[in-house]
């Protein structure tokens, strides 16, 4: 039996920062999904994964990008790719949650950025950004507070910990397979979200009563 609907931020609640990162690309002179290839590489221990993790600050992930990606060619700052991971909000995301609040679990497990200096326009964090979006949720695991970020398992069962459940009680939403693949392994059931009216239908099949 389903009891809670886990969704990711970027990419499922929010327009996906790929299609700002393919942007900067173009307007850069940039191979296609060059920063994804960066992000990709030495994926548990990179600039990405410990700022994620409040491992460095903005200051040092602006310092360590760039000369990771200049060991792949292109030199990027970092804090240029900061500045590009603010999307747009889905209203059919939001219209679901609201459907779902108060029916099930619902929460939000995202791998975000506490912003820790100032020059970097405060605090880029899921819950700072979209106040409102997140007082849908029951609770939100964000890895920049838990120091622990997907895909680990222990990020999962985490969340499902806070929910009471157990992970085959539960749907997961998010745009990236690598992060679906341990919850799914987990036992949670899984949609990945390519286009966000198809997940939806996907999410409705589910469920006992209409979410759009």
């Amino acid at each position: 039996m389903i009891k809670a609907v886990f969704w990711d931020f970027g990419g499922v609640i929010t327009s996906s920062p790929f299609e700002s990162f393919n942007r900067y690309e173009n307007d850069n002179d940039l191979p296609e999904n060059f920063l994804r290839t960066v992000n990709s590489t030495n994926p548990n221990d990179n600039a990405w994964a410990k700022l994620e993790r409040s491992e460095v600050d903005l200051k040092k992930f602006d310092e360590l990008f760039l000369e990771e990606s200049q060991n792949l060619g292109h030199a990027v700052p970092g804090k240029e790719v900061i500045a590009l991971l603010k999307g747009e909000v889905r209203p059919q995301m939001i219209n679901a949650l609201k459907i779902i609040k108060n029916k099930m679990i619902q929460a939000c497990l995202t791998n975000n950025i506490q912003a820790m200096d100032e020059e970097f326009a405060g605090n880029v964090s899921a819950s700072g950004k979209h106040d409102e979006v997140m007082k849908l949720f029951d609770f939100v695991i964000e890895s920049s507070k838990e120091n622990v970020r997907k895909p680990d398992p222990n990020f999962y069962l985490l969340a499902c910990t806070r929910a009471g459940i157990v992970p085959n009680e539960a749907i997961f939403l998010d745009d990236l397979g690598i992060n679906l693949k341990p919850a799914k392994e987990l036992g949670m059931t899984t949609i990945k979200v390519i286009d966000p009216d198809k997940a939806l239908s996907e999410l409705q099949s589910y469920l006992d009563y209409e979410i759009f």
